[in-house]
């Protein structure tokens, strides 16, 4: 009897642990599938800001200081200045979106909240005065979290992501810096910052065990 019961838990746990990952895979696909609307998105509205002659970005582009485009601080992810600009944040967006939603399991919301309203808040109110639009203020914001959350977290997935994000696009940190004609290098480090930060704030309960006794400081 004690078997025949034995072996009952087995099988009970065996079901439940399949249910479990089978709510996890229709989770991670509903949040890969929003992560390929949003990039579609992306160019939805491209194509239309094209057609009016860019009229877009100056109407919800980022000014700051400027009551007028505070708003920007939500459209200016959506908004680029050519096909090209576009283009080039597509794969980090696809790639650093792809990480995020395959190892952020919650808050993904949180996150992107802080990375846009902080990231955006602090290029507001310190950017240089011009029009600062397009999606990589956001691709920054998710580096910086990507990153900073395998340090925070510990485990082995989130490290593991970090360095993929790190052999993968460490060389955009230059980007940070001040100097490059025609880029918002104030949205891409405020962006980076707030990433952090996000890291920090928000916990994204990621199952995976973390490497105790390991001292990072």
């Amino acid at each position: 009897m004690q078997r025949a019961e034995a072996v009952e838990g087995v099988v009970v746990t065996s079901t439940v642990a399949n249910m479990m990952n089978r709510d996890h895979m229709r989770a991670f696909f509903r949040r890969a599938a929003a992560l390929v609307a949003f990039v579609a998105l992306l160019w939805a509205i491209h194509l239309v800001n094209w057609i009016i002659g860019y009229g877009l970005n100056p109407a919800f582009g980022l000014i700051p200081r400027h009551v007028s485009g505070l708003d920007g601080v939500i459209a200016m992810p959506l908004l680029h200045v050519s096909f090209a600009h576009l283009m080039a944040n597509t794969p980090p967006l696809l790639v650093m979106g792809g990480l995020l939603v395959a190892t952020t399991t919650r808050a993904l919301l949180p996150v992107n909240a802080v990375v846009i309203g902080l990231g955006g808040g602090l290029v507001w109110l310190f950017g240089s005065s011009a029009i600062h639009i397009g999606a990589s203020g956001l691709v920054f914001g998710w580096f910086g979290f990507l990153v900073a959350r395998g340090f925070v977290d510990r485990s082995l997935i989130t490290l593991g992501a970090a360095l993929v994000v790190g052999v993968l696009y460490g060389s955009i940190l230059w980007g940070v810096l001040p100097g490059q004609p025609g880029v918002s290098w104030e949205a891409h480090l405020f962006g980076a910052i707030a990433g952090a930060v996000a890291a920090v704030l928000v916990r994204t309960h990621v199952h995976a065990p973390r490497l105790g006794g390991v001292d990072l400081e």
